[in-house]
């Protein structure tokens, strides 16, 4: 036997179905309030932006570092010779040093092999 004071199943799924209907409102409300935050700082973003263009200031795009044109790494440890490259050779790894056009022109003149991937030379016109 039942006992009379207890749920039944149907008033289970009722107290259930509420709490649900609950947290979606909760949720929905939620969602809302983060769309709001993002409409607001989409906003101060552009803001900024416009008064940086009213106030003549060049507008600075986030990205990576610019690459240098022409660079120099040792090909290994203790060597005194050094490999040249282009800025944007994969190549060259971490170890790039940055050298102007003339720089790089000097170490080729002066013995320094040319990256076989990226072949500074033939783009420095030092063949």
């Amino acid at each position: 036997m039942s006992d009379p004071g207890s749920m039944s199943r149907l008033d289970k799924l009722r107290a259930l179905e509420e709490w649900l209907d609950w947290q979606l409102r909760q949720t929905r409300g939620r969602i809302q309030q983060l769309k709001a935050q993002e409409r607001q700082k989409h906003q101060e973003q552009e803001r900024r932006a416009r008064e940086k263009r009213e106030h003549g200031q060049p507008q600075v795009e986030e990205q990576r570092p610019r690459s240098p044109d022409w660079g120099i790494d040792d090909i290994g440890v203790g060597t005194l010779q050094s490999e040249v490259h282009r800025g944007d050779c994969f190549a060259a790894g971490k170890r790039l040093r940055a050298i102007s056009r003339e720089q790089a022109l000097a170490a080729l003149a002066g013995g320094a092999p040319a990256c076989e991937v990226c072949r500074p030379d033939t783009a420095l016109g030092a063949l």
